[in-house]
């Protein structure tokens, strides 16, 4: 039966959402962008991810503590509209919804170019259709598929990193020679600078860093989807930190411990090289087997997570062409919110065709990124609110010293974001993003107001 007052499954266990956990942390970016994020600025890139994956720690727990708080709630946007007002949480949630549908629709672009490794004479708008459609089938069934479909999407990324890692490691204690280079640790240190390339590529680093982390909030998207959401939503934000220093700082440590950081091409992904220099001649099949998972993983997140997004405004706002959305099926799938989401984002091959465009992956990806800039400082100016409202929880999930965290935090992001404006390759979707934030701003100001209660 259908019911607007119904509320979707919970379907996720602990299993799940500890993988997904795990395997949210790790970006395509990783795999194929490894190579140019270690050309620009060599060692000191460790660094910058340090950084970066501090700043996105601390953004988790902001969004984790206002969830433990208040589980119900299907995404941490609505926090937005509770302690910033109507019109803010108006722009803010259905600008973070059309940005992660622009990711979907270019991870899907991403999934057609790397069948097309294998199967270059099928058309890419054929092999988009197909994973589409396979994707979108396994989410009308429930949130459990959905665990099982991001389980082994994620544990496949899982295995290669740690095929990296364990590979690195035998090669230091054999003395391995690469391209006649003795694998060890010191080949990181050695010829060490902060700013081996100039401080503009240090910094241009930041923002290129900030696009592999982005949408690892989505963990706080699948918190009410779970059977327990307090213990585990606890639990993986808690184990962030430790899994951005194994998969992100280990694999790029063990990649410079074999090679050099400046015999690393950044048109390449030094996955290959690495695996090609042990003997696996099909190397850049696997990794393109590899990134081809993970950006279905993106894509199936995505579709999740946007479909949620679109039942839980729907309620929200209370319009009444948004009625439809909030219909739930029998298994407890808000199926007309993800057959229209799915609609959208096969949208995604005319991108390109937009006058100005030349390539539609790099231009939406960039768009997105912004905006979730502006969202995740929207997210913590609410969390402030929330820290002095009479919701305020003494005793759940806090915050570390978040006087002096938060304002750091706040002041980062929105750095990086002025940095966008200063390069090539980013100024232009910094623009867009600047006149979007401009325009919506706008229209979500004068907007006559017609919230419904939850």
């Amino acid at each position: 039966m259908n019911n607007e007052n119904n509320q979707t499954q919970r379907g996720l266990k602990n299993r799940h959402i500890q993988l997904i956990a795990i395997a949210g942390t790790i970006g395509t970016g990783l795999f194929l962008g490894a190579g140019q994020s270690i050309s620009m600025t060599g060692p000191s890139i460790l660094l910058i991810y340090i950084i970066i994956g501090a700043l996105m720690f601390i953004l988790l727990r902001a969004i984790g503590e206002m969830l433990y708080m208040d589980p119900e709630q299907h995404s941490f946007l609505n926090f937005v509209s509770r302690y910033l007002g109507n019109k803010a949480g108006y722009f803010i949630q259905w600008s973070y919804w059309l940005v992660v549908i622009f990711m979907a629709m270019a991870e899907l672009t991403a999934v057609g170019v790397y069948i097309q490794f294998w199967l270059p004479s099928v058309p890419v708008w054929l092999t988009e259709t197909v994973i589409l459609l396979a994707l979108t089938a396994l989410n009308t069934l429930n949130a459990r598929f959905f665990g099982e479909t991001e389980f082994w999407f994620g544990m496949i990324k899982i295995i290669a990193i740690v095929g990296l890692i364990v590979t690195a490691i035998v090669m230091a204690f054999t003395g391995f020679q690469a391209d006649g280079t003795t694998v060890s640790l010191s080949n990181v240190v050695k010829d060490f600078s902060f700013f081996p390339n100039g401080v503009a590529n240090f910094i241009g680093s930041f923002q290129m860093v900030m696009f592999a982390f982005v949408a690892m909030e989505f963990i706080g998207m699948t918190a009410a989807e779970t059977l327990d959401p307090r213990p585990t939503l606890k639990k993986a934000i808690n184990q962030i930190p430790i899994r951005i220093l194994i998969f992100y700082i280990g694999a790029l440590t063990a990649i410079m411990s074999i090679y050099h950081w400046t015999d690393i091409p950044a048109d390449q992904s030094p996955f290959v090289m690495v695996f090609d220099l042990i003997g696996f001649k099909w190397a850049a099949a696997l990794i393109n087997f590899v990134v081809l998972t993970s950006a279905a993983s993106a894509l199936n997140s995505a579709l999740f997570s946007t479909t949620r997004n679109l039942f839980s405004l729907s309620k929200l706002h209370g319009d009444k062409a948004l009625r439809p959305f909030t219909k739930l099926s029998k298994n407890g799938i808000p199926t007309n919110a993800l057959f229209f989401t799915a609609a959208l984002i096969f949208l995604a091959p005319f991108i390109s065709l937009i006058p100005g465009v030349s390539n539609g992956f790099v231009f939406i990806t960039s768009v997105a990124t912004n905006l979730f800039l502006i969202v995740y400082i929207m997210t913590l100016i609410a969390y402030t609110k929330y820290r002095k409202s009479d919701e305020y929880m003494e005793d759940g999930f806090k915050v570390p010293v978040p006087n002096v965290l938060i304002p750091v935090t706040i002041v980062a992001f929105a750095l990086i974001f002025i940095s966008l404006f200063f390069f090539k390759d980013t100024r232009i979707p910094a623009i867009g993003s600047a006149i979007w934030i401009l325009v919506f701003g706008i229209v979500s100001y004068f907007r006559k107001e017609k919230r419904a209660e939850l």
